[in-house]
């Protein structure tokens, strides 16, 4: 039995239509349920439904032999134990440093002024500010995130931006892409060893899918000339 695990959401609803081209379809009332453990058509693979910061940590422990995660969630948990063998291109957004529309982050900066800065990422907030040398205050929140500069709790965020609506809706603007984000398949080193065969036909398979897809895309949207 090899085991998936999975976060609802954007990465969820995405990789869905990759596993049924890779030959692991799941039945959409199942998908739809409150189960947190999804049969697939596959009678030999499983899905396990867990929070998106916790699919690194159950395929790290071989609860999950494999696992889906966005590369942000991946850099702020740590990779030890995990392979990464394919990036699906899928969930893609950017991690950001965003601040209020009448703060001046550039000359902050060069005034070196020691900023508050507030972050579910601290790892990743924590790596890009001292690689600028810049002196920050990091405070860990799980949500709301664009709250914190309009209630001066923070200076600036550091968050996932997708369409930058949310920013934009509550008077923030984006000042620095930190890195670009897709997801990852990651797959448990012990699990490979036990499993090569089976979890490797299923790597090959997800990754024909994932260049298929990637092919589609490009086709619809070619690159100008």
């Amino acid at each position: 039995m090899i085991t998936l695990a999975l976060s609802k959401g954007r990465i969820f609803d995405e990789t869905l239509p990759l596993l049924e081209a890779a030959g692991v379809s799941v039945d959409a009332v199942q998908a739809d349920s409150r189960r947190l453990i999804v049969p697939t058509a596959d009678p030999e693979v499983r899905l396990i439904i867990v929070r998106a910061s916790d699919v690194p940590t159950y395929v790290r422990y071989g609860a999950a032999d494999l696992g889906v995660a966005g590369r942000d969630v991946l850099l702020e948990s740590g990779v030890e134990g995990l392979y990464q063998p394919i990036d699906l291109g899928i969930a893609r957004c950017r991690l950001c440093v965003a601040v209020r529309q009448d703060f001046d982050y550039a000359q902050a900066i060069r005034r070196g002024a020691r900023m508050r800065v507030a972050t579910k990422y601290v790892e990743c907030a924590r790596q890009h500010f001292a690689a600028k040398g810049m002196h920050v205050d990091l405070i860990k929140l799980y949500g709301s995130m664009e709250l914190a500069p309009l209630v001066s709790l923070a200076d600036a965020i550091v968050d996932v931006v997708s369409s930058g609506g949310t920013l934009r809706a509550n008077r923030l603007v984006e000042v620095e892409e930190i890195l670009s984000i897709s997801a990852r398949l990651i797959v448990n080193q012990a699990s490979l060893k036990t499993q090569p065969r089976r979890i490797g036909a299923l790597l090959d398979a997800v990754a024909r899918a994932v260049s298929a897809q990637q092919a589609a895309e490009r086709s619809a949207h070619p690159s100008p000339k």
